[in-house]
């Protein structure tokens, strides 16, 4: 699962596609939805990011992706919810920001537990969770995406990052093919999310992306 997946990440020759669910769904469609995406592209890892608070509704959008993604292998991380990581038998969590005790959450959650964060467009911080324990550090936002400041990664920072260090790194925001391309040779994972969510068919489109690494 995602624990192997993303500290063996250094010794594969292409990168490999993170998931990342929309921040809204019904419970009566996407689950089926969902599998169709994962049965037509091969993907590394899910990661559960709900916009919503109400903690009922992300566990039971928990226990419904949990079933389709361990039916194929893939691991479910879920954002920032730590407490649900146990309780519902996932696989890891995605801290949002940056700024948690990694070293203390790592000591709670065990070696097993997969805990990768957010650092935003700063090599610092990624520098910094890696050391403090992370499995992965995702950077973004790599494209325009008219929000925020309008800050974007810098490649050097991902090529620096796949010269220098061993923790993989996710890239996410406003992929586009063309930089899905260009970024393929300095990164491990793609976090593709809202770029194929949007589409009348998200599964064909997640295969047109992915063909672009």
């Amino acid at each position: 699962m995602l624990g192997s997946a993303m500290t063996e990440t250094i010794d594969r020759i292409a990168p490999q596609i993170y998931l990342i669910t929309p921040p809204a769904f019904t419970l009566d469609t996407f689950p089926d939805q969902l599998a169709r995406v994962l049965d037509a592209t091969p993907v590394a890892c899910l990661r559960l990011h709900m916009a919503t608070q109400d903690e009922d509704a992300i566990a039971r959008a928990a226990d419904a992706l949990r079933v389709v993604a361990h039916a194929r292998d893939i691991a479910l991380v879920i954002a920032d919810h730590v407490l649900m990581v146990d309780r519902l038998g996932l696989d890891g969590v995605h801290l949002t920001t940056a700024r948690q005790n990694l070293r203390k959450l790592r000591e709670g959650m065990g070696p097993d537990a997969v805990i990768g964060t957010f650092c935003g467009t700063s090599r610092h911080e990624g520098m910094t969770a890696a050391e403090a324990g992370a499995d992965y550090i995702a950077f973004g936002p790599v494209g325009d995406t008219g929000l925020g400041d309008g800050s974007r990664v810098d490649p050097e920072i991902l090529e620096w990052w796949s010269e220098m260090i061993e923790v993989p790194c996710v890239v996410e925001g406003a992929l586009t093919p063309q930089l899905i391309t260009d970024l393929s040779p300095i990164t491990d994972f793609f976090g593709v999310g809202e770029e194929i969510w949007a589409s009348d068919d998200p599964a064909a489109t997640l295969k047109a992306l992915a063909a672009r690494i």
